[in-house]
């Protein structure tokens, strides 16, 4: 399926030439509400693109994580926005990473997200 028009611009402003980590990345307001009520799709969405499940290996223990790269700092604040919402603890390994590593978060994503298909 393919579109063609300028009215696409105005509708997903976040859209446009360049690198999507070089220029500015922002909800509009009307997407921030679909957001809100949606927040675990949208994080779905998010780690399904740029995000992993992975056993970490502490001590010759697994444990179960989610991580999430991305180089655009407005895309990371936006994930880390949504697992604010959800109420969703990470951690910031690097300026690129973001990771969901405790027990109970990690859980409740393998219920909401699973395994990627």
């Amino acid at each position: 399926v393919s579109s063609f028009g300028a009215c696409w611009f105005k509708l997903f402003p976040q859209h446009g030439p360049g690198r999507k980590h070089k220029r500015t990345i922002a909800l509009e307001g009307w997407q921030e509400d679909i957001v809100r009520s949606e927040a675990m799709a949208f994080l779905r969405g998010l780690i399904e693109s740029d995000g992993c499940r992975f056993d970490r290996l502490v001590g010759g223990k697994r444990y179960p994580a989610y991580e999430f790269t991305n180089r655009s700092t407005d895309i990371l604040a936006m994930f880390c926005w949504t697992c604010d919402l959800l109420g969703l603890h990470y951690t910031r390994p690097s300026a690129c990473d973001v990771s969901i590593a405790r027990r109970a978060d990690v859980a409740r994503l393998d219920l909401e997200i699973g395994p990627k298909n």
